[in-house]
């Protein structure tokens, strides 16, 4: 078993509870589905959100869907002037065989990564 990293991002539609959860859980559910991953392969995860996100806390809803064990934490974004805006940012360090891995960019957020989104 290698420790690997996952990369993602999603671009929320309002600096709202409900937006802020809704889109870490998407993105989460993408990234684990994608990747045949579980909670219990996670190693930590790592949130970084844009300044204009003040509403909740990324972590708060991935302890939501089954996280509870899992080491999160949480930053904000450095706020370059002109970058994409309502952006949460992660990176999944994880324990898997996989050979590849898929790095999910959802909504807004696929203009991030080109080269890499799926």
């Amino acid at each position: 078993m290698a420790v690997k990293a996952i990369r993602g991002a999603v671009q929320v539609r309002a600096n709202t509870h409900a937006a802020i959860t809704d889109g870490v859980q998407e993105l989460i559910a993408a990234i684990m589905r994608t990747n045949a991953l579980t909670p219990e392969s996670i190693i930590s995860v790592i949130f970084t959100s844009t300044a204009d996100l003040t509403a909740a806390f990324p972590a708060t809803a991935c302890r939501d869907i089954g996280f509870e064990a899992v080491p999160l934490l949480g930053a904000v974004e450095v706020d370059v002037p002109g970058a994409l805006d309502k952006t949460i940012r992660v990176m999944i360090h994880a324990n898997t065989n996989a050979p590849s891995l898929s790095h999910i960019y959802l909504h807004g957020a696929q203009v991030l990564r080109r080269d890499i989104a799926q």
